[in-house]
């Protein structure tokens, strides 16, 4: 938050921060599904970093020759929010590696989701679960219904660029696959409305 304060001062731009603190227990199940299926699927198996991932974006990036993914964890994600900046560089996630394993072995996976779910940022000056359900869709997060929690899981990876209320095709691409992994693992139980 205080990097992206920094930011708008720069470019001249007044914008207050919206981040309202909400348990995990006010936040719909359907909005904690998707972000994991989105973020980190395999969140409650890793110790805060998936190497496998890892390995996989390496060639990614290495074939593209740029620095393009990631594959960070949702612990890694909440190291970087919380003490990071969000410019990448490989010595940052190397950073954010060694807080990650940090993170892991201080706290347990349900205060490092409880964290992350109020911290993430969800669209300029917006941070949070509760502030995002509430800016997007007028509700509290503990309402948000199948179709508008995969919505706002599909936009995480670029919350600046996309909106959950975006008809563009990257995000009903994210959101109709975060959908449909719910519906296979019963999560949701009827197909979506289109």
């Amino acid at each position: 938050m205080k990097e992206r304060e920094k930011e708008w001062r720069r470019k001249g731009m007044k914008i207050n921060i919206k981040q309202i603190w909400v348990p995990l227990n006010r936040i719909s199940p359907f909005l904690i599904n998707a972000v994991l299926i989105a973020e980190d699927d395999k969140f409650w198996h890793h110790k805060g970093i998936d190497y496998e991932a890892m390995k996989e974006a390496l060639e990614r990036n290495l074939k593209k020759k740029r620095y393009a993914y990631g594959a960070s964890t949702i612990t890694q994600q909440l190291a970087r929010n919380l003490y990071l900046s969000p410019k990448k560089s490989i010595f940052r996630k190397l950073k954010e590696i060694a807080i990650a394993i940090q993170l892991e072995m201080h706290l347990d996976k349900r205060r490092i989701l409880y964290l992350y779910l109020n911290v993430a940022e969800w669209g300029e000056g917006i941070f949070g679960a509760e502030a995002a359900s509430i800016h997007y869709f007028g509700k509290h997060a503990s309402d948000l219904t199948p179709e508008e929690a995969v919505r706002l899981a599909a936009v995480l990876p670029s919350p600046r660029r996309h909106s959950p209320l975006d008809n563009s095709p990257f995000v009903e691409r994210r959101a109709a696959i975060i959908y449909e992994i719910m519906l296979k693992r019963g999560i949701v139980e009827h197909e979506r409305e289109l």
